[in-house]
């Protein structure tokens, strides 16, 4: 286990984040790649228990709030997201429509990081 993944599994416990919280915060974590296709599938398949959505809803609703150098929390909450739309189950796409206005509020997320990237330009992929 790497350094960031011993710090997130002390502020899992110490926050008492449940195991479907945990999978949706280490399928969104800042490490530099990407969730892998087990965890997506996981997640999704969470989604048609009605207490298991709403904890990874809120998750990622968590995470696509998310500022500045944690611009990878949201890119993967957004990859999640996609995914679980077309994986997981029809309260899904039902919270997403109710919810666009969150997605929309991305168009403007912008981070430039230390050699002067756009980092934040990558969520215009699905916008």
């Amino acid at each position: 286990m790497t350094g960031k993944g011993v710090v997130r599994s002390i502020k899992n416990y110490a926050k008492g984040f449940s195991d479907v919280q945990r999978k949706v915060r280490e399928a969104t974590s800042n490490d530099p790649w990407g969730p892998s296709g087990t965890l997506m599938n996981e997640v999704a398949q969470l989604t048609f228990n009605q207490h298991d959505f709403i904890e990874i809803m809120d998750m990622i609703d968590k995470r696509l709030n998310d500022k500045g150098k944690n611009w990878r929390h949201v890119f993967k909450a957004l990859l999640l997201l996609d995914y679980c739309l077309h994986v997981g189950s029809e309260n899904v796409v039902l919270y997403a429509k109710e919810n666009v206005y969150v997605i929309k509020t991305l168009k403007e997320f912008q981070h430039v990081d230390d050699n002067g990237r756009d980092v934040g330009a990558n969520g215009t992929l699905f916008i």
